[in-house]
C-alpha cells in the first residue's frame, strides 16, 4: 500500500489564467480519497507514477497481471523489464499483454523475462481485421488485490517531469473489492490476445454484456460491437442530466451528439474542457480546434494547456469522475478496447475538479477572438483534415503527417 498522501495545496486552486503558462509548472504529489470504505491514490506526478508501478511490481507475492498499449525500448522499459524478471525469478507468475502495434518491445526484448518463468504476449500480432481494434487498456495488478490503471504507458516520456516535455498524465492505485472485476476482466483479455475467430465474437460480446455494477465504483469497458460499449453509453447518459462539466482531455473528437450534450451542460449550467496545447501528435490539437467555434457559441470555456504535451483522461460531470485509458473520440469511443473507471462520489469528484482548476494557471485560455484569430482560411481547412485524420482514419497514419500545426 502506498504511503498516504496530502491533500492539494491551496496553490492548486482555480486561479486566473495567464497568457502565458508559468516556466516553473510541476506536476502536483499524489493524493489521496476514500469513497464507500475504499482508498485511491492518485498520481499526476511521473516520477511516482514509475516508483509506485515498480512498488506494485517488487511487492507482488503470488501473480502480476499487466497490460499497456505502448512499451518502449528505453530506460522506463527497461527498468520494468527488469522489475519483472525479479519478480519471475522469486517464482510470482508474472503476465504482460502488449499491443501489436502500439508497442516498440518485442519477444526480443523480453527474451530473459520469458527464460525466468515469465509469460510474454501480444495483442494482435498478426495482420488481420483486428487491426482496426487496439488493446488501448493501461492495467497493472498484483496479487489479485491491488492495481493500478490510467492513461499512462511504459516510456520515458510518461514518466519525465514537464520541463523535459514529459506526458502529463494521471494513474490511480485501488485496493480491495474494487480490485476482484479486473482479475475476471485481465482473464478474459488472455484468452483473446493473438486469437481470432471464436475468441474475437466472445470479445465483441463481452464488451457489449459487461456487467458493471451499480455501486459508487464500477469499471466500464470500451470496444467494438454492434451496439454502444458501457464506457460510451455510462458516460452518454451522464452528459444527459449533468450541469456542470471539468474535462481535461489528451484527444477530444467526439461526434456532433456529443458536443450537443457538452454545450446543453454549458446552457444550463457550467462546462469547462482543458485541451492539449503540445502532444506527439499535431493532428490531434487540429482535431480538437475543429470544433471549438461550435463549443465557445454554446458557452463552453474552452484552455488548452501548455507546459507540457498532455495525455491526461480525466472527466468530471456532477458527482461523477470518469479516469482510465479513455480518449474522449470515435476511436476511445467506439472502437478500441478501453477500461475506464467511474467513480459516484460528490467529495472525490470535488478533488478532480480541484485538480483540474490547478491546471488553469498553466493554460492558455481559447476565446472566441482567439479563435478567431487562429482560424485563417488554411488552418481552419488543416483542423478539418485533422478531425478525418484523427476521427475516421488512425492515429498511427495522423502522427506522421506535418500539417503545419
Amino acid at each position: 500500500m502506498p504511503d498516504p498522501a496530502q491533500p492539494l495545496t491551496p496553490d492548486e486552486t482555480p486561479s486566473q489564467t495567464l497568457a502565458t503558462p508559468p516556466a516553473d509548472y510541476t506536476d502536483p504529489p499524489m493524493f489521496s480519497a476514500s469513497v464507500e470504505g475504499l482508498d485511491l491514490w492518485v498520481y499526476p506526478c511521473g516520477k511516482e507514477r514509475l516508483e509506485a508501478l515498480l512498488l506494485l511490481i517488487d511487492g507482488a507475492q503470488h501473480s502480476l497481471k499487466l497490460c499497456f498499449y505502448i512499451y518502449a525500448k528505453d530506460d522506463a522499459g527497461r527498468t520494468v523489464r527488469e522489475a519483472l524478471i525479479r519478480a519471475a525469478q522469486r517464482g510470482v507468475k508474472a503476465t504482460l499483454i502488449v499491443d501489436g502495434f502500439g508497442a516498440e518491445a518485442d519477444a526480443r526484448f523480453f527474451r530473459d523475462f520469458t527464460a525466468a518463468g515469465g509469460d510474454f504476449r501480444v495483442f494482435s500480432s498478426r495482420k488481420s481485421l483486428r487491426y482496426l481494434v487496439r488493446n488501448h487498456q493501461k492495467i497493472a495488478l498484483a496479487d489479485d488485490a491491488r492495481a493500478i490503471v490510467g492513461g499512462f504507458n511504459i516510456s520515458d516520456d510518461y514518466f519525465a517531469p514537464p520541463q523535459e516535455n514529459g506526458w502529463n498524465d494521471l494513474a490511480v492505485w485501488l485496493e480491495g473489492r474494487a480490485v476482484s472485476p479486473l482479475v475476471d476482466w485481465y482473464d478474459n483479455l488472455l484468452e483473446w490476445t493473438d486469437a481470432d475467430g471464436v475468441e474475437w465474437r466472445h470479445m465483441r460480446h463481452a464488451v457489449r454484456d459487461w456487467d458493471a455494477g451499480s455501486g459508487a465504483v464500477r469499471w466500464l469497458m470500451g470496444g467494438l460491437t454492434r451496439q454502444l460499449s458501457g464506457w460510451a453509453r455510462n458516460v452518454g447518459r451522464d452528459l444527459d442530466k449533468g450541469r456542470r462539466l471539468d474535462l481535461m482531455m489528451a484527444y477530444f473528437s467526439p461526434p456532433k451528439r456529443l458536443l450537443k450534450k457538452i454545450t446543453a451542460i454549458a446552457g444550463r449550467g457550467e462546462a469547462r474542457l482543458v485541451m492539449a496545447g503540445k502532444s506527439d501528435n499535431a493532428a490531434t490539437i487540429g482535431a480538437s480546434r475543429s470544433l471549438y467555434r461550435k463549443l465557445l457559441r454554446g458557452g463552453t470555456e474552452i484552455y488548452e494547456f501548455d507546459p507540457c504535451k498532455m495525455h491526461t483522461k480525466l472527466l468530471v460531470v456532477d458527482d461523477v469522475v470518469y479516469l482510465g485509458s479513455a480518449n474522449f473520440d470515435m476511436r476511445s469511443l467506439y472502437i478500441n478496447l478501453e477500461i475506464v473507471l467511474r467513480v459516484e462520489d460528490a467529495a472525490f469528484a470535488a478533488k478532480m475538479r480541484e485538480y483540474i482548476a490547478g491546471r488553469l494557471a498553466a493554460s492558455v485560455q481559447v476565446t472566441p477572438e482567439l479563435h478567431a484569430r487562429r482560424g485563417t482560411f488554411w488552418n481552419r481547412l488543416r483542423w478539418k483534415v485533422s478531425w478525418w485524420l484523427v476521427g475516421v482514419a488512425d492515429y498511427t497514419v495522423s502522427r506522421r503527417l506535418n500539417l503545419g500545426l
